[in-house]
This record gives structure tokens, C-alpha cells and sequence, in this order.
């Protein structure tokens, strides 16, 4: 969304702020109508927002007048919040209310666990630009079409809790082009950052599946397993370590019937024998954060296969690259850039996913599957 605000000292007096009620989505709407000309929050949206655990609003009201707010979403899963739209009346301009309710948000989403704040600002906005950059903001990203008319936006993040990132190679993101090719999605960026001057192409994206996929997975075309990813990294030369926890054919419990049960186990021991005459590295047993935070030092790449439930609200497997860390997260991209209106690239990289939400995100099934594929360069 777009934002009205206006840079200026915060006043002594500045009204009390608290949070929206569904009292308050009149006034609301209204303060919208004199705000904006365009991408205007309806009443519908408003009502939404107030009874949503991923948002909040908060509202400036002087007596019975709300004179601005502020709303912040939470990304599901991750420890990265946004700030979805910020209105002032114009008369409350100027004397550091803009400033408060974003010193109020930030505040809010660190009380739930956000490391990072980031908001979209039109590049013609240079009166916003400015306030934003002289609280800390820094633009990471620009986005073409993004608003109603057209217009497009630059996307700027605050880091709202300082800890040390680990250093690490610049990988580059890349979405997967189909709904099942999370896998090869995340191998092309691992392979990329490692070898820099490695091109992202589709193309690869689906010949890598092709090796990779396990035939069958819930419904429709197949996933990728961990075996077949493997494979398919050692033969591209690439230093392969593959981490499970488990033995025997994966992802059987995903399907039904035993046709499909039978093809599955064939696919796996047949990807297992050739991984046998390779130099793969094949370990059963877990990485935590921590582990993973150490590859990373070493640089190398991890791979690793997640429940979606935690982050989307569907059980699927799902595979991320972890490609930074610090004490308190790890940082992902996740090919999975999906189909919503407002998601883009920038959305989906380097999300910050706090370490305890990682560990329990990263099984699969009512077995707890854990599988990650750690990517090196080739000794």
C-alpha cells in the first residue's frame, strides 16, 4: 500500500495511541477517502484486518477523532513484518505523529518476534522517502506495476533487531515456474551461488526435476525427494552431504494405493544404488539451526525440506535453501513466490524464520521426516 506521512520532531503532546476496534472502521474509511486517491482500504478490508492475527492497526485519537494509523502485517511462519498502509489527516502532519506510529509498530513487531520491518513507498513519494530513510530504512528492492494505476514501488526494510548475520555468498533468488519444482528452484540458487556466474534458467529447472522427481506425490506430478536432488547436484559437480533421518522409500504415506506405493519405493532404491558409485556423502540423522547456521560459515549451501503448514496453512513438503543466519534466524528463500496479487520475488527472499519456528517447520509427515542437502563446491 501507499503511505501519507510527513517528516517533523515528535510534538510532546502527541495523542495517546491504541489499537483499532470494529468501532472504529467508519472512521477509518473515511480517513481514507481524504488520504488517498487510489488503493483505498474498503470497510470489508478494514473488518478483516481488526479480527486478523496476522495484523494489527493502531490508531492516533484526539478526543473522539481518529486523525491516523497504521497497519502492520506478520508474515506467517517468519519473523518479517510489513507495513501495509500509514494515513494521516493533513492537519496531523508535521509534529512527529507519522514517526510515533511507526516507532509503535516496529515496537509491536519485535514484541512478536519480527527481526525485520519492511513497506512499499511510490518513487515519486520523496517527501516519504526521505522520512523513511532518516528512521533507518534502506531501499532493497524496486517492484514494476505494483499500485492500482500502474505505478511502480520501492520496497525498503528495517533490520528492527540487531544481531550478526552470518557471512555468506550472494545467492540469487529465483521463483520455481511450477507449482511442483520447489526442489530444482532451490538447487539452480544453490548451484548459482556457489558457482556465481551460473545462469538461472528454466529450462534446467525442468530437466532437474525430471531427474529428481519422485513420479508421484499427494496429487498430481511428482515432487522432488532428497536422493534425486542429490544425484542430480553430484553430477553437475558439485560437493554433495545428504542428511536423514529416515530409511526405506519417503513420501509413501503421502499417496494412496499400492500401485503408486510400489513405484515410489522402485524410484528411491533406484536413485539409492546410483548415489552408491558416486561421491555423495549420505549421513542419517538431523541438522538443527545451529548446524545449518555452521554450514553456512563453511560455506556451504543447505537445502531443506519443510512442512508448508506452518507458513501457508496446507500440508505439503516443500523445499527451502537457508542462505544466512544470525543468533536469532535463519534466512530462506523460498521459491514459492505463489499466486497472490501483491507477491513478488522480493517478497520471498531472505526471510527471516526465527530458529525455533525453523526446527519445528522443517518435517514432513506424521513420520517427521527431516532431509537436507548440503551443497559445496566440488573438492
Amino acid at each position: 500500500m501507499q503511505s501519507q506521512s510527513s517528516p517533523g520532531n515528535p510534538a510532546a503532546d502527541t495523542p495517546a495511541l491504541r489499537r483499532a476496534t470494529l468501532e472504529d472502521v467508519d472512521a477509518l474509511w473515511q480517513l481514507e477517502q481524504v488520504c488517498f486517491d487510489s488503493d483505498r482500504l474498503n470497510r470489508r478490508s478494514f473488518r478483516r484486518l481488526i479480527g486478523s492475527d496476522s495484523a494489527s492497526i493502531l490508531v492516533s485519537a484526539d478526543r473522539k477523532l481518529i486523525n491516523g494509523y497504521i497497519c502492520v502485517l506478520y508474515r506467517r511462519g517468519t519473523a518479517l513484518s510489513r507495513i501495509y498502509s500509514l494515513a494521516l489527516l493533513p492537519e496531523a502532519r508535521g509534529d512527529g505523529l507519522a514517526a510515533t506510529l511507526m516507532n509503535q509498530a516496529e515496537a509491536d513487531a519485535m514484541a512478536h518476534g519480527c527481526t525485520h520491518m519492511r513497506l512499499e513507498v511510490r518513487p515519486d513519494n520523496e517527501t516519504a522517502i526521505r522520512f523513511y530513510k532518516r528512521l533507518g530504512y534502506r531501499q532493497f528492492a524496486a517492484v514494476d506495476d505494483y499500485y492500482a494505476d500502474h505505478s511502480p514501488a520501492l520496497r525498503l526494510e528495517k533490520r528492527i533487531r540487531f544481531l550478526r548475520i552470518t557471512p555468506v555468498r550472494q545467492v540469487p533468488f529465483y521463483a520455481q515456474t511450477t507449482e511442483f519444482t520447489c526442489g530444482p528452484a532451490c538447487l539452480l540458487m544453490a548451484m548459482s551461488g556457489l558457482q556465481p556466474n551460473r545462469a538461472l534458467e528454466r529450462a534446467e529447472e525442468l530437466r532437474l526435476w525430471r531427474e529428481a522427481t519422485t513420479i508421484f506425490m499427494t496429487s498430481g506430478h511428482g515432487g522432488c525427494g532428497p536422493h534425486g536432488l542429490a544425484l542430480a547436484a553430484w553430477r553437475r559437480g558439485f560437493g554433495v552431504r545428504l542428511v536423514v533421518n529416515q530409511q526405506g522409500p519417503l513420501f509413501v504415506d503421502s499417496v494412496r494405493g499400492a500401485d503408486k506405493k510400489a513405484v515410489m519405493a522402485l524410484v528411491q532404491a533406484d536413485l539409492e544404488a546410483e548415489l552408491a558409485e558416486t561421491g555423495v556423502i549420505i549421513e542419517q540423522g538431523t541438522l538443527s539451526a545451529a548446524d545449518l547456521a555452521a554450514c553456512l560459515e563453511r560455506g556451504e549451501l543447505p537445502l531443506v525440506l519443510i512442512s508448508t503448514w506452518r507458513m501457508q496453512g496446507s500440508k505439503a513438503p516443500h523445499w527451502v535453501i537457508v542462505v544466512a543466519a544470525d543468533e536469532h534466524c535463519l534466512f530462506i528463500h523460498d521459491p514459492d513466490v505463489g499466486a497472490e496479487d501483491e507477491a513478488s520475488a522480493t517478497d520471498n527472499a531472505w526471510l527471516p524464520v526465527r530458529r525455533d519456528q525453523f526446527e519445528r517447520m522443517a518435517r514432513f509427515g506424521r513420520q517427521g521426516l527431516r532431509a537436507t542437502l548440503v551443497l559445496s563446491r566440488a573438492p
